[in-house]
This record gives C-alpha cells, sequence and structure tokens, in this order.
C-alpha cells in the first residue's frame, strides 16, 4: 500500500510538473541568439538523455544485486528499467534527429557521440532480444544480466565521446556551456522533472511486473 501512496503522489506531482516543464521551455526560456527556437529541443534532449541513463545505471546495479543475491525480483527490477532506459534512449534519437534537421541539415551523421548512443540502443534492444529467446526464468535472468553489466560499459564512452573524439556535437561544461541564467533554470528543471517521470515509471511498471510474475505462478499451479 505505501508503494501505492508513492506512485500516486509522483503522477499527481507530474500533472503539476510537466505542463510547467514545457511552459518554461517554450514561453520562459530565452530564444538562443543562433539557433533561435529549435534549439528548445535541447531542454527535451538533455533530461531524456539524464533519465536514460540513470534507467540503465539501475539495469547495471539491479544485475549485480541478482547475481549476488540470486533473487528473481532485482532481474525483474532490471528488466523494467531496461524498458524505461530504451524507451528514453529512443526519444534521445528521435530529438536528436530533429534539431540536427535544420542545424546540420541532415537527420542523421555519424558522429561519436551520436553512433554511441545508437550502440547503446543496440546493446539493450539485444537484452530484450535476448530475454525472449530464453524459456527458462532462472536462466533468462542470469544471461540478462551479464549483458546488463557488460552493455553499462557503453555509457562512460557516450558522455566522455566528444572528449576522446573529433565531434561536432554540441557540448556542455562544467560552467554550463554559456547558457543564460534563465536557461540554466530551466535545463535544471527539467532534468529534475523527467527524473521524477523516471522513478513513476519505474515504480509502477515493477509493480505491474511482479503482479504478472504472480498471476503465471498461480496459473501452473492451477494446470498442476
Amino acid at each position: 500500500m505505501k508503494t501505492n501512496r508513492i506512485i500516486i503522489f509522483l503522477f499527481l506531482m507530474l500533472l503539476i510538473l510537466l505542463p510547467l516543464d514545457f511552459f518554461l521551455i517554450f514561453k520562459v526560456a530565452p530564444t538562443e541568439r543562433v539557433m533561435g527556437d529549435v534549439q528548445r529541443i535541447f531542454y527535451l534532449h538533455i533530461s531524456l538523455a539524464v533519465s536514460a541513463f540513470v534507467a540503465l545505471t539501475s539495469v547495471f546495479i539491479s544485475s549485480i544485486l541478482f547475481l549476488w543475491k540470486k533473487d528473481l525480483k532485482w532481474d525483474t527490477a532490471a528488466s523494467v528499467s531496461a524498458e524505461i532506459g530504451v524507451l528514453f534512449a529512443t526519444l534521445v534519437l528521435v530529438s536528436g534527429s530533429m534539431w540536427a534537421r535544420p542545424i546540420w541539415n541532415v537527420w542523421w551523421t555519424w558522429d561519436p557521440r551520436l553512433l554511441t548512443v545508437l550502440i547503446l540502443w543496440f546493446i539493450y534492444i539485444g537484452y530484450f532480444l535476448l530475454r525472449g529467446g530464453i524459456a527458462d526464468r532462472f536462466r533468462k535472468a542470469q544471461y540478462s544480466a551479464v549483458i546488463g553489466i557488460i552493455g553499462y560499459v557503453d555509457i562512460p564512452v557516450v558522455r566522455y565521446a566528444t572528449k576522446w573524439w573529433k565531434s561536432i556535437h554540441p557540448l556542455l561544461t562544467k560552467e554550463g556551456g554559456g547558457l543564460d541564467p534563465v536557461m540554466k533554470k530551466v535545463m535544471f528543471f527539467s532534468m529534475a522533472t523527467f527524473l521524477v517521470l523516471t522513478v513513476f515509471l519505474f515504480l509502477f511498471r515493477f509493480r505491474l511486473a511482479r503482479m504478472e510474475e504472480r498471476l503465471l505462478i498461480l496459473k501452473k499451479r492451477m494446470e498442476d
């Protein structure tokens, strides 16, 4: 019941935070001098990227905990986190393409940052293909955990791709990349909003997945 209350509370928060976030992005944040209004995509793009990395970090941690404790609930947590991570990573690629078309005049370019994000996306798509191809629940969890741990290696590669290789991808520095103070505040608010969304999606989907597992167990018992 406590988890239900948290889920409801987060949902009510999002009813306020999401509309406010879009209002700040499109009505309050100043228009960027060079890129114009298309720069507003970056508030969502970066927030989605941060949320994707948080979700995939949860896959990494949950996979380690499963291999250590052999408790299937950690595999469920990992798979749920991977679903959210893939969803957000897909939106990162889509929003990046929407920005690139008017700025770079192409929908896609083989930039190191873009390429490493695409590789990350394929790794976790492979994660789900593997899960769908193994019937045994425990073996599925074991193999998935290995991929969840190994695949995480690509995240620091994505993070530092623009520093390690020649890249045309915009780079935000620790000082904020020269952003206007209002832009910084909107950026941080948007990131916080999407992190709340990430937690909400995880708790909601995890609870649903656990209920599905219990139903499957009951179904098997009835069949036996």
